[in-house]
């Protein structure tokens, strides 16, 4: 059974989540958080495996409440929610221990199958879309340098592996990049593995953010 709690400042929102979740037998609903401050909380009491942070709430904001649930509640794993028109949002609760993010609309299928995916130990990332989002908020090096500062990236890793993070940084997926270097998927996930190490980074999400700050990839500014 996974216990979730939900954390959003509209009841509205938080019954729906509910609504949404708990017909799944595999999923009970603990408890519902009207603000960080009270998720914190919460949280501590009721242990909850997963919880499901809105990223704008008042009191105590998701991405101040995600870090305090990194400190008191750590086993607990945490996707954001966020409307794309905050993006800066989202990558902050990332580097603040988020294991994610979904989008206000997410279908009820993903909103389920992203509760399970990160209580697995995996995190919930549309590549894609996160590339997007880390490359218009994430310090990157100056869009006219031709080339990473090499010495800025880490030692320990391969010319493969640091091959597989700069794919892995412009949004490919496992599939996609095994396509792309003609190796199984197997072989991409094993190298993941060993970049995480490396890295000293948790996930997926964490790896990107990584890169961009390296310099490894370089970001596309978004046209408004």
């Amino acid at each position: 059974m996974i216990r979730v709690l939900i954390a959003d400042d509209q009841p509205l929102v938080r019954r729906g989540l509910a609504l949404i979740l708990s017909p799944d037998p595999d999923v009970e609903v603990v408890g519902e958080a009207g603000d960080g401050a009270e998720a914190v909380d919460l949280a501590g009491r009721l242990r909850p495996d997963v919880v499901v942070m809105d990223i704008r709430m008042p009191v105590l904001d998701g991405v101040r409440a995600t870090a305090g649930l990194a400190r008191v509640c750590p086993e607990s794993r945490v996707p954001a929610l966020s409307t794309f028109d905050m993006d800066e949002y989202v990558v902050a609760a990332l580097r603040a221990g988020a294991h994610g993010f979904l989008p206000k609309d997410v279908s009820p299928e993903e909103l389920i199958a992203a509760v399970r995916t990160v209580h697995t130990g995996e995190a919930v990332v549309a590549p894609s879309l996160l590339t997007r989002l880390i490359s218009t908020y994430v310090r990157a090096p100056d869009p006219r340098s031709r080339r990473a500062d090499t010495t800025a990236l880490p030692d320990g890793l391969t010319p493969r592996e640091l091959e597989i993070w700069r794919l892995l940084a412009r949004g490919l997926d496992n599939a996609e990049i095994a396509r792309d270097l003609d190796i199984s998927v197997s072989t991409v996930k094993n190298h993941i593995t060993g970049i995480f190490g490396t890295l000293g980074v948790r996930d997926r999400a964490q790896a990107v953010i990584a890169a961009y700050e390296r310099g490894l990839v370089e970001a596309e500014r978004r046209i408004t």
